[in-house]
């Protein structure tokens, strides 16, 4: 037998890929899955990929029925998993795709999202000093966004370096449609999205911003400064960040140990990849796969240093993560479940 799980919030995108991820697991046994509007209908009608869960019939949402349950994946929208949670059983892992729970700041909170402030748990982004050891004593763990997760990971060893100046820190990031969720909305129709790119939430405006400085303040010890600026792509999933700072203290000489510290750092990470001199991440390569894709550059002419990284906004920057949370949480093979490698075309 495995372990027991629940899923709050099946009928949005990435809780259609979370249930793919639990459905050839070795270790979880899906026991029910919850929603809301969905609620009554057979996963198969919602989900018409998942022919293995098709007769699974959801169910309205109803916390007292997941007692007994040892995992909770709660993937519904910002603001509504703090209700839900608190009425979870204390010895459960629960897992929150949503935003409820990642910030420490009340005031950011208010700032970004509004309404109370639920209080943080432990954030989910093993891949960060010592976020293994804490995600393993947790029972209670906040999943990172999806655009944190390509930002972060890509800047955060020369931030712990102290190799580069974190208070100007400069993300641009590209994300598919599915980020914005499955709700209908006129500018995500095929008519609105295709040939078109386009930002949104310019200036600082983007509720990302407080997570991503959040993140980087816990590797290093200096004032981080984001200014961040989102992309829609016409493109169904994926998100291609590109960050760019200044060398610390204008050190030139430092440019030269930037690629030698990332590799450094992700050595023994089984999903985060550096790629060789050369090549660059694209989102097609991390497609459907739990793996993160980056690379570094030097610019001597400015002294400004550039990251790009490329992940599946849904698998890295969501199911996947949060599967690998579970995972680690739970004691299991870190990567179980889960697949290092993207599909093609």
């Amino acid at each position: 037998m495995g372990f027991g799980v629940g899923v709050i919030g099946g009928s949005g995108y990435a809780g259609g890929e979370l249930l793919r991820l639990l459905a050839r697991h070795p270790s979880f046994d899906l026991a029910l899955v919850q929603g809301n509007t969905s609620a009554g209908r057979p996963l198969g009608d919602v989900h018409p990929q998942l022919q293995s869960l098709a007769a699974l019939q959801i169910r309205p949402i109803e916390p007292a029925e997941l007692h007994g349950v040892d995992v909770v994946f709660l993937a519904l929208p910002h603001g509504r998993s703090a209700a839900i949670a608190r009425q979870l059983p204390a010895d459960a892992l629960v897992v929150d795709l949503g935003a409820d729970h990642r910030l420490t700041d009340a005031a950011a909170w208010d700032t970004y999202y509004g309404g109370d402030h639920a209080g943080a748990w432990t954030y989910g982004l093993s891949e960060l000093p010592g976020a293994r050891t804490e995600i393993a004593s947790s029972r209670r763990i906040a999943n990172p966004g999806c655009y944190p997760t390509a930002s972060v990971l890509a800047l955060a060893p020369l931030a712990a370096a102290g190799i580069v100046d974190v208070s100007d820190v400069v993300v641009v990031a590209a994300s598919g449609t599915s980020g914005a969720g499955r709700a209908a909305n006129e500018h995500l129709i095929g008519s609105e999205v295709m040939g078109s790119a386009s930002a949104y939430k310019v200036g600082g405006l983007h509720q990302h911003t407080p997570e991503m400085q959040q993140a980087l303040s816990c590797v290093s010890e200096s004032r981080v400064g984001i200014s961040f600026t989102p992309v829609l792509a016409p493109m169904p999933r994926g998100i291609l960040a590109t960050v760019s700072c200044r060398l610390a203290n204008d050190d030139r000489a430092a440019g030269a140990v930037l690629r030698d510290t990332m590799e450094k750092a992700y050595a023994d990470e089984p999903f985060v990849h550096v790629l060789d001199e050369g090549k660059w991440p694209r989102t097609a390569d991390v497609l459907a796969s739990n793996s993160a894709h980056v690379q570094v550059a030097f610019d001597p002419a400015t002294g400004r240093v550039t990251l790009v990284s490329a992940i599946d906004n849904l698998g890295k920057g969501a199911a996947g993560q949060a599967v690998q949370n579970a995972n680690i949480a739970l004691g299991l093979d870190e990567g179980a479940g889960l697949a290092v490698d993207g599909v093609a075309p």
